[in-house]
């Protein structure tokens, strides 16, 4: 994952959904270009911070055990609100359904209870390894990556070891 479009995993309930933050702000380079004078996210990466909700989904579910989470399908892809900075951005999935390489989610992003965005995705997991068993290292490197980011994503009880307070 070269960039990280979730801020923070506020629910999680492994096999079944999760519920992720993203915090928009004027820092965000792609701002300045998408709209010139009316800044606001681009629908593609709502999309993609439901894909990475999504993954985070899979990952905690399977206990880390592909290397690869990808988005092989968006269906139904529906646009409502923008998102601007200074908004959350509140991503939403739940599994609707899941075979041994592939996860169907349904999943959407609210602004202050506003839907953003909804969608089904299918999301493709497997490890290098199956096609290319030279990169079996890669695997436990990127697994092992996965787990930290995802360390600091999900404190279930806050990095102080109290519960977090909602919102940011």
């Amino acid at each position: 994952m070269r960039f990280s479009l979730i801020d923070r995993i506020e629910q999680l309930e492994p096999g079944v959904s999760i519920t992720a933050l993203k915090a928009l702000s004027m820092a965000e380079e792609y701002l300045a270009d998408h709209f010139p004078g009316f800044p606001v996210m681009p629908g593609v990466l709502m999309l993609e911070a439901m894909t990475q909700a999504g993954a985070w989904l899979v990952r905690a579910s399977e206990d880390f055990a592909h290397s690869m989470v990808l988005l092989k399908e968006a269906r139904g892809v529906k646009y409502g609100q923008f998102v601007e900075p200074g908004q959350t951005l509140r991503v939403q999935a739940e599994v609707v359904s899941q075979t041994d390489r592939e996860t169907v989610l349904k999943a959407r992003g609210t602004v202050d209870g506003r839907i953003t965005v909804t969608a089904r995705l299918v999301l493709e997991r497997y490890d290098l390894a199956q096609t290319r068993p030279e990169q079996a290292k890669t695997d436990v490197l990127v697994k092992k990556e996965m787990r930290e980011l995802f360390a600091l994503l999900y404190q279930p009880n806050g990095a102080n070891g109290r519960p977090m307070e909602p919102g940011l």
